[in-house]
């Protein structure tokens, strides 16, 4: 019989036809891979906004409100042979976090992402206090996993590696030749994902284009640049593939990164990628990664380094060791197993 791992997630899911869709692709990809080996219940919060990728699990629950929430997870205590997993910190999953505590049971928390780099970047040194508060208590009562060793600074924790990468991803990619520059962003149009950032960087920019696979539909945030084409998140992996093959160079303008998913993706299709030194961590050993600042000039020069290069810069991408989901998924199950 299997364990059972409840799930929760500050991520807002939405309900269309006793269906459960989300943005994050990884809110989807992961739950249902420990369900392979778990009896995974998923929770998180409502949304009325419709949202991109299907979670195919039977047991999913949404909540309106914080109160309706930690009543769900005063229920849940009383499951026995159970674990509980709490994805990334946030108030309501430090509220989830505190009232598990409370409650008897140890969760476990994976980081991953830089929260102190995200706070930050939305609220300046306050915001990064704030994650500072909750991480500093979180961590003292909790089991950590966590997609990059310095984001337990100085924690004791496990780390893996995600991916979202199969077989598919690493079929025979289209050539080209570059004349202007194509860009690609896979993401969510967020002030901490740097994107309104390289809108400026490239504003009036004729040799340059910019496509964005990442609106949310009923978006709030508006780019109105001639040279920025912008489309709805993708959850078709035949599509998604195609739009890289399609540009020539995939940016990455985040201020904070821990384990970019789209970076793999790229790097997998050999589109070179530009990243900015606020996350140069994110490199290691792989190749096709080049590092820019964030002025024009700087900026301009990387990319016409790229297109003097680019057959060479492939041929070396070729020689990239990229992690796979399956390789994901089993690192996360043992790592949640190794935890009693």
């Amino acid at each position: 019989m299997k364990k059972r791992l409840f799930i929760f997630s500050n991520e807002k899911i939405n309900i269309q036809n006793e269906k459960f869709f989300c943005d994050n692709i990884d809110l989807k990809s992961s739950p249902e891979g420990l369900n392979k080996k778990f009896e995974v219940n998923l929770f998180g919060r409502s949304s009325l906004k419709q949202r991109a990728h299907e979670i195919k699990l039977k047991k999913i629950k949404v909540f309106s409100n914080v109160f309706s929430y930690l009543s769900e997870v005063f229920r849940s205590t009383k499951n026995e042979n159970t674990k509980y997993l709490v994805i990334s910190i946030s108030p309501y999953t430090f509220l989830i976090s505190i009232a598990l505590r409370l409650l008897g049971k140890k969760p476990i928390i994976y980081l991953r992402s830089d929260g102190y780099g995200e706070y930050r970047a939305i609220l300046g040194s306050i915001g990064k206090f704030i994650y500072h508060l909750m991480f500093s208590i979180t961590s003292l009562f909790s089991n950590l996993i966590s997609c990059r060793k310095y984001i337990l600074r100085g924690k004791k924790g496990k780390v893996i590696y995600p991916s979202q990468l199969d077989s598919v991803w690493f079929r025979k990619s289209k050539s080209v030749e570059i004349k202007n520059f194509k860009l690609l962003y896979v993401g969510r149009i967020r002030v901490e994902k740097g994107i309104f950032s390289l809108a400026s960087l490239i504003k009036n920019k004729r040799n340059i284009s910019l496509t964005i696979v990442g609106a949310e539909k009923n978006t709030s945030y508006k780019i109105n640049q001639s040279n920025i084409n912008i489309q709805l998140t993708q959850n078709n992996k035949a599509r998604l593939i195609k739009y890289y093959d399609d540009h020539d160079i995939f940016i990455l303008p985040s201020f904070t990164e821990g384990h970019p998913m789209v970076l793999l993706e790229a790097l997998a299709r050999r589109r070179p990628v530009i990243i900015f030194e606020e996350i140069e961590h994110v490199i290691g050993d792989k190749k096709g990664i080049f590092v820019a600042k964030r002025n024009f000039l700087n900026f301009f020069g990387i990319l016409n380094n790229i297109k003097k290069n680019y057959k060479k810069i492939q041929k070396d991408m070729m020689k990239n060791k990229l992690p796979t989901n399956k390789e994901f998924i089993e690192q996360f199950v043992k790592a949640i197993d190794d935890y009693k």
